[in-house]
């Protein structure tokens, strides 16, 4: 397996299908947007034929993976031993409104460890990625995650779950105490696009809870390789399946995981 090979295929296909969403944007017919599970969250048919695309490129390059997606367009499947997590257009909210903040997510797992990674911001046609062994990059330059060395000097994002659940208030005061211990917090709307951000520095740290695997399989494993550090709440591994993750460069991401873990149990 070659995937600095498989990667530079996926840059390309990323590039495709964002130049159909972009194109589609400029003309978007508000009429036929779907409502999913709740009324804020939200899909259209540019969301369903973007993954189709997606799905019938990248099983062109590797048919040996199967795969996890957003908007259910295949078959899916954790049973192979190689698996394609996507979301084609993460920051479907903002592009039904026209806020120009949203991207292609896909990552690549083998077993319970991801192995490519790439993040398309469509608007501003910047693509993060990175392979297993190697850095990370924005198009072709290699990025890290900030040195910014403190809570106080940071600037963070995080995002508002459709879905809330009893962890609502909690979450809140969590946000409240970030808000007053930080240079501030930022909602972006993509959570794949709030990591790539951690990943080359602009963004010291991001927090969420539930997510979902599409939204956070490439990003996750980006930061990764930026340098930065990853963990579901509790501190352990279990952040692309379980829901909620803290990410930041390795300063911040300690003091962060601690104020998290003061409220969340």
């Amino acid at each position: 397996m070659n995937l600095e090979s498989i990667q530079q295929d996926v840059m390309s296909i990323c590039e495709e299908v964002g130049e159909f969403i972009e194109k589609e944007g400029a003309n978007f017919d508000l009429s036929r947007v779907e409502q999913k599970t709740s009324f804020n969250n939200l899909v259209s048919y540019v969301d369903k034929e973007a993954e189709r695309k997606l799905v019938t490129a990248l099983h062109k390059i590797f048919p040996q993976a199967g795969f996890i997606t957003e908007e259910g367009t295949v078959e899916q499947s954790k049973q192979h031993e190689y698996n394609w997590i996507i979301d084609p257009l993460d920051g479907t909210t903002n592009f039904l409104h026209g806020l120009p903040i949203f991207s292609i997510s896909i990552g690549l797992t083998r077993g319970n460890d991801t192995i490519l990674g790439d993040v398309y911001h469509i608007i501003r046609k910047e693509c993060f990625h990175a392979v297993e062994g190697g850095p990370a990059y924005c198009n072709d330059k290699i990025i890290r995650v900030s040195a910014v060395p403190s809570l106080g000097e940071s600037l963070l994002a995080t995002g508002f779950p459709y879905h809330h659940s009893t962890k609502k208030d909690v979450y809140l005061d969590i946000i409240k105490e970030f808000l007053e211990k930080s240079h501030g917090i930022r909602r972006l709307g993509s959570a794949a696009i709030d990591l790539a951000y951690v990943a080359c520095g602009r963004l010291e740290g991001f927090f969420e809870y539930n997510l979902n695997p599409w939204d956070v399989a490439a990003g996750t494993f980006i930061v990764q390789q930026a340098g930065g550090k990853v963990t579901d709440f509790r501190g352990g591994n279990n952040f692309v399946f379980g829901g909620e993750l803290c990410a930041g460069n390795n300063f911040v991401h300690s003091e962060m995981l601690e104020l998290i873990q003061t409220k969340w149990h």
